[in-house]
């Protein structure tokens, strides 16, 4: 099983945990993002979108074409369970 499986897997669990084993084992954050607070702050914030950038970043052209569909989808994920959870929390609220 290669090294992109693994994250793979990693990644259905939890997002930040592949985020870390790709900054861990790689160096797909390095190349990815030119500063390393970047890539933290997406590790806290926007995880599913630093996943999907670290792997559709190329060095030369950046993220284009069926990439940038990729981190598009990544974005609404993120953004997604926030409002999810912001959801959630009021229907907590008012059953209380």
């Amino acid at each position: 099983m290669g090294c992109g499986c693994v994250v793979a897997l990693f990644a259905m669990a939890s997002p930040r945990l592949a985020v870390f084993l790709v900054w861990l084992f790689t160096d797909r954050m390095g190349v990815a993002f030119d500063r390393g607070w970047m890539g933290f702050v997406g590790f806290l914030f926007l995880p599913w979108t630093t996943l999907a950038w670290t792997f559709c970043y190329a060095p030369v052209k950046g993220v284009s074409g069926f990439g940038l569909i990729i981190v598009v989808f990544a974005l609404i994920t993120d953004l997604g369970t926030y409002g999810g959870s912001s959801q959630m929390k009021r229907r907590r609220a008012t059953a209380a």
